[in-house]
């Protein structure tokens, strides 16, 4: 029997949609190391996300991005250089007089890079290791992550993203929204892991953003207060992906009435195997921890 070219290249083209989705299914439980798994390595770094990759169970590396004032999409959480984890270039302290002396936005990316986040001892992580590292771009993290699955032959990881921003922040330690959205997704599209990624935030206006210029990409609406399931949708506007609540937020009623809708409940941030083995009790769909080791321990 004789088949046409065009039909050999439709049923080439299922196949590959099948196998693409097939790889980008939502992990049935998403184990996320917070920040790379901050509780054992340096937060927000190449290093904890790749230590995190060799936990067995582990299945998404949960992160925090600013914007640099040269444009660069950026891996950290705090919106000034913190004295709490940070040296400077020289290896001195930053006093805690100057814990706004550094603003990630109003700084280029060639000096941010050359201040040290691994050597301090940090308060509250006695078992973090001690390394010297720094601020690391996204497009060389998601680069490295990438590497090391290629390599290593292992799943494909899911990314947990987070725009680290709010209104009082605008022009001052954050861009405006649309402008952020675009810079972030710029890398995510360049480096083709969308697939892959889910981007949360507090600040609802960027993930609406992605919602409505992007909504193929999975979003977060992170929330720790005391508003009802039902509010928090509202607030929001739209049923994201997931609904991410601080730990101590989650019960029976708000899972429940999450999964009803079709949203996913991933709590951050549960350290200790009481808690997380609570939460898994009440069916969430995943959890966000400090220690990505514990995490994976608990059933």
């Amino acid at each position: 029997m004789k088949i046409s070219k065009s039909l050999v290249v439709i049923c080439m083209s299922v196949i590959t949609l099948q196998a693409t989705a097939q790889v980008a299914e939502f992990p049935k439980f998403s184990a996320e190391a917070h920040r790379g798994g901050r509780g054992l390595w340096p937060e927000n770094t190449i290093l904890a996300m790749q230590s995190s990759m060799k936990i067995d169970g582990i299945t998404t590396l949960e992160m925090d991005t600013h914007i640099t004032k040269d444009g660069q999409v950026v891996v950290t959480h705090d919106d000034y250089l913190s004295p709490g984890f940070m040296l400077t270039p020289e290896g001195k302290e930053i006093p805690s007089t100057d814990a706004k002396r550094y603003p990630i936005f109003q700084m280029e990316y060639k000096d941010l890079k050359q201040f040290d986040l691994g050597t301090k001892p940090l308060a509250g992580f006695p078992n973090q290791q001690k390394v010297k590292t720094n601020i690391p771009l996204l497009s060389d993290l998601i680069d490295a992550v990438q590497k090391e699955i290629k390599k290593n032959k292992t799943k494909q990881f899911f990314y947990n993203i987070e725009t680290k921003c709010d209104a009082k922040g605008d022009g001052i330690t954050n861009p405006e929204p649309a402008v952020f959205v675009e810079l972030l997704m710029d890398v995510i599209k360049k480096k083709k892991i969308m697939p892959y990624v889910v981007i949360q935030s507090f600040d609802k206006r960027t993930i609406q953003l992605i919602h409505e210029k992007y909504p193929d990409v999975k979003t977060s609406f992170l929330a720790a207060n005391k508003k009802s399931y039902e509010e928090n949708i509202a607030d929001l506007g739209y049923k994201p992906f997931i609904l991410s609540p601080v730990w101590q937020m989650v019960n029976e009623e708000l899972v429940k009435k999450a999964h009803a809708d079709g949203v996913k409940i991933i709590p951050w941030t549960a350290n200790t195997l009481a808690d997380i083995q609570k939460l898994k009790a009440l069916n969430v769909d995943g959890i966000i921890s400090d220690y990505p080791d514990i995490l994976v321990q608990a059933k």
